[in-house]
């Protein structure tokens, strides 16, 4: 093992396949259960959230719907549960066209024409997890780096210059490079130059969301990746992500600790992506009724492929599958926010805003420090993006679609 370490560091001739067996190997030996918390992680006695996702989504026979149930779903104004398996199942794809048809009158009747920008900002990409599909994952021989307050102030002070006003602050998932402190501290450079701030990093606490929600963060997202805990454990090797019921009862924690708004998503592909997308929807559903005031928003994200594994591709999420689940979020939560990635290429982004989707990336990198020029210690990119598109380019084809950018509608009194 450590005579292969060395050889990939220096960047000699090695056979991958050896590589992924000594590492594999290896974690078997040293493996955590991925089902039983960590001391210091947070339990919610309390909740039952997650067995009652668990056990709808393991009970989901989306063979089983008609096109007569999808119509019937299509029917109704407020859409239960079990439309919104009608709407994720097979028998909804020939009506594809009727469904985006009643999920764009939902979006124009709560949000009219309206699309929110925002960028995001990777700070860090050092993790301590082992997740196979992902390019920050510890295994990864990629250039790891670390933004100081200076390097994120110098960032954001550029971003803000393209007139964006909300901001996405992500890092690798490592408390010891990106400590809760270091996290604190971005959100409050960023409250100089933006509105609305959100947080995609690893799971917390809800007294540590307390603290960044007081430094200035708004709202908290978390990929889940797929909701199928035995697919889970295959994927996720190692760190603190191994453990499945943590990472999935981070939302709650987030509203728990003051958080005015929390994101959903996996990682279609990796899994049953329609077991997925409906665990997804129905895990918001019981926050949503759990915590009324909470603010929800969708990301249906598709596998991208990452450095050093271009073997990494999307399973059966194809584009008509993509914009059945989009349209089926927007009309089982109507004012939920959902956003469309830079994962995406430009045309299925244009078309998605204007169907369903209310919130879109621009001016993208996920690559660390990729902002301004005079950042030297630059780290390599988390996946490959498809919409290299800049803020005045998204923002003029918004306008050339008829739809109205928006930058913020947050008032701060």
């Amino acid at each position: 093992m450590e005579t292969t370490e060395k050889n990939m560091e220096h960047g000699e001739h090695f056979n991958e396949s050896i590589v992924n067996e000594v590492i594999l190997e290896d974690m078997k030996k040293n493996r955590i259960d991925h089902m039983k918390y960590l001391p210091g992680m947070e339990v919610l006695e309390e909740s039952d959230v997650m067995d009652q996702v668990i056990s709808a989504m393991n009970a989901y026979d989306y063979d089983k719907y008609t096109e007569a149930d999808v119509r019937r779903a299509l029917a109704h104004d407020n859409r239960t549960p079990e439309d919104f398996q009608a709407l994720l199942s097979p028998a909804a794809l020939p009506l594809l066209e009727e469904i985006a048809q009643a999920a764009q009158k939902e979006t124009r009747k709560h949000f009219g024409n309206s699309v929110y920008m925002f960028t995001p900002i990777y700070i860090a990409n050092y993790c301590e997890n082992y997740c196979i599909y992902c390019g920050f994952n510890c295994h990864n021989k990629i250039r790891r780096a670390k933004l100081n307050a200076e390097e994120i102030d110098k960032e954001m002070a550029a971003i803000a210059k393209t007139g964006l006003q909300e901001i996405l602050i992500l890092t690798g998932e490592s408390r010891a490079k990106s400590d809760v402190k270091y996290i604190g501290e971005a959100c409050k450079i960023a409250r100089k130059y933006f509105k609305v701030i959100g947080l995609e990093v690893y799971p917390m606490n809800s007294d540590e969301y307390a603290h960044l929600h007081e430094c200035g963060a708004d709202y908290v997202t978390v990929f889940q990746e797929t909701y199928n805990s035995d697919k889970y454990e295959t994927l996720h090797l190692a760190g603190h992500k191994r453990i499945f019921p943590y990472r999935l009862n981070a939302q709650e924690r987030a509203l728990k600790g003051g958080m005015r708004g929390v994101g959903f998503a996996a990682l279609l592909g990796l899994d049953d992506f329609r077991k997925d997308a409906f665990a997804t929807g129905y895990h918001a559903y019981l926050l949503q009724r759990k915590y009324p005031h909470a603010e929800i928003a969708f990301s249906c994200p598709r596998l991208r492929p990452i450095i050093n594994n271009d073997r990494i591709n999307p399973m059966d999420v194809h584009e008509p599958q993509l914009l059945q689940v989009v349209c089926a979020y927007r009309l089982f939560m109507p004012f939920a926010s959902i956003t469309v990635s830079t994962r995406e290429c430009e045309r299925v982004r244009d078309n998605l805003v204007g169907i369903a989707a209310t919130k879109i990336s621009a001016g993208v990198s996920t690559g660390i420090g990729s902002h301004v020029e005079d950042i030297e210690d630059k780290g390599d990119d988390q996946f490959e993006i498809s919409d290299g598109r800049s803020v005045d380019e998204v923002y003029k084809a918004l306008l050339d679609h008829d739809l109205q950018p928006v930058m913020n509608d947050y008032v701060y009194l």
